[in-house]
């Protein structure tokens, strides 16, 4: 063997390493908190499976807390018939006054469709829902959630495609999720008594357990908070993206054709007039 080959092999060698050692592995970076076994880690730390049968649910959350941030992960959610279950992935704060940015997936009976459920809570208050359905089966393989918060704005997102975008607008007096730190949470629980048709459908026990599997949590962009402060790179580019035309293109396509509530176009539920973010140019 040659010198520059075996120097060849040898750079292989390191950089499947730092790959190695830099991919995404739940035994790491997350850890099961509640489901009395039901949540599972598995493959070396590369899957993660939570699991809802009739006595309980379970979940996960983050090591870290983190203050702004870009969090992705592949979920497999539900099949079959998931009336009543709600898979949820979402970042929250802790106290009486939390933060939170939600994802929640509600099930259906097989063969209708997922609702994803969004929502923004700043200071306990959130009240700012949008639903869609998806433009594929969400069960049949796994796909890439994103939640992308910097300090000008939140965008929802699956397998890179905006769903919703939540910009800061405290410049007119609405309210911005900022200053609390929160950690990723996940869980599978049952909610058969508003999930599927506002509680008309139940959740069919026969058919449980109930499983949601997970893979590929990638956090490397978020700013972890330790000590009272938070730690990251001011030149990540994260931290002031927006959508470019092609992104803003994309979201008006999924609201035009997936999204099936809009709390800005409610105005039975706001009598005395829609909240100041959904009048905003």
């Amino acid at each position: 063997m040659t010198i520059s080959s075996s120097f060849g092999l040898l750079v292989s060698a390191l950089l499947a390493f730092v790959f190695v050692a830099s991919a995404a592995n739940f035994n790491r970076d997350i850890e099961v908190t509640w489901g009395d076994g039901r949540g599972k880690i598995l493959d070396n730390g590369q899957l993660l499976t939570l699991s809802l049968d009739k006595s309980s649910g379970s979940g996960f959350q983050s090591k870290n807390e983190y203050l702004f941030g870009k969090i992705d992960i592949n979920i497999k959610l539900v099949p079959g018939n998931s009336a009543g279950t709600v898979t949820t992935y979402y970042l929250r704060s802790q106290g009486s006054t939390w933060d939170e940015i939600d994802f929640e997936f509600l099930g259906n009976l097989t063969g209708d469709p997922y609702t994803v459920h969004t929502n923004v809570y700043c200071g306990g208050k959130g009240d700012r829902e949008q639903q869609f359905h998806l433009w594929f089966d969400p069960t049949k393989d796994f796909h890439t959630y994103s939640l992308l918060w910097n300090p000008r704005r939140i965008i929802f997102s699956i397998d890179g495609t905006p769903i919703r975008e939540f910009k800061n607008l405290e410049s007119i007096g609405v309210p911005f999720p900022k200053s609390q730190p929160m950690r990723v949470y996940s869980t599978l629980w049952n909610a058969d008594d508003w999930a599927t048709r506002g509680g008309l459908i139940k959740t069919d026990w026969s058919k449980a357990p109930f499983t949601a599997s997970y893979r590929n949590y990638k956090a490397d962009d978020a700013c972890v908070w330790s000590s009272g402060k938070s730690s990251c790179s001011s030149s990540s580019a994260w931290l002031s993206q927006e959508l470019d035309t092609a992104g803003q293109q994309r979201l008006k396509w999924v609201q035009k054709n997936y999204m099936i509530y809009n709390y800005c176009a409610d105005t039975k539920r706001f009598p005395q007039g829609l909240p100041k973010e959904c009048t905003a140019s």
